[in-house]
């Protein structure tokens, strides 16, 4: 038994509850820490490539920075939202399922312990024990995968896209102010593709994926959008100061 209480786990492997909450919070967090380096850095960088002045790009970044987080955060809300009210609505008709016809719901499942390899003795064994148990919580786990009591929360994903869309767009914002021109554009780059390499990393970690693989996606995503903001700013630039 590890520290999760449950028997034969094994350390460090998600067995306890409440993973479907700390996953949707951690992705909503590392998808808005993303989003906000970037969007904001390429509003950034593209006014600062139009001008040497730092009060445009002081109101650029800003308004990049609230536009950008209250969007994330409400179209977190909304996916998220909508996630919820199906899983909510799968759980309503499983319960009226189970009410109207217990036994064909107990014939289901243990067909269903069948087709993951289990004899039909033991199949029937462990649906007789895990319907006595909670039937609701057998037919959720093995029909939809869904935990009734970890059903994801749209304000804490909107919560943690907020807030990390927020820190994410502050680096770039707060590089490109404090530094003098020309240098701050380049700084910038450099500020935002290590962040970047972070954001991706960490984001593999989330889902078990090829962590370099995932580093190489994001930091060529963010760098194509600094360049092309910064050709664009400095198009507008040369054009205005034509």
């Amino acid at each position: 038994m590890d520290d999760s209480g449950t028997p034969g786990a094994h350390a460090g492997e998600p067995h306890t509850g409440g993973l479907a909450q700390r996953l949707n919070w951690l992705r909503a967090g590392v998808l808005g820490a993303n989003d906000g380096i970037v969007s904001t850095a390429a509003v950034a960088v593209g006014v600062a490539s139009a001008t040497s002045q730092v009060t445009p790009v002081l109101l650029a970044g800003a308004a990049a920075l609230v536009g950008g987080a209250i969007s994330m955060a409400l179209g977190e809300y909304v996916s998220v939202s909508s996630q919820r009210d199906s899983e909510r609505a799968l759980i309503a008709k499983e319960r009226r399922e189970l009410a109207t016809d217990p036994e064909a719901e107990f014939e289901e499942l243990v067909g269903l312990y069948e087709a993951q390899g289990l004899t039909v003795g033991t199949a029937r064994q462990v649906a007789t024990e895990l319907t006595e148990r909670d039937a609701l919580k057998a037919h959720l786990s093995i029909e939809l995968n869904i935990d009734q009591d970890d059903v994801v929360s749209p304000w804490h994903a909107a919560l943690a896209s907020a807030v990390a869309f927020t820190i994410g767009a502050l680096l770039p914002l707060a590089t490109i102010l404090l530094l003098p021109h020309p240098a701050r554009i380049v700084a910038t780059f450099v500020a935002v593709l290590v962040a970047l390499c972070v954001t991706g990393y960490v984001a593999a970690w989330i889902g078990g994926s090829s962590r370099w693989r995932a580093v190489a996606r994001t930091v060529t995503g963010g760098a194509l959008a600094l360049v092309a903001t910064f050709l664009v700013g400095t198009l507008f630039g040369t054009a205005v100061g034509g």
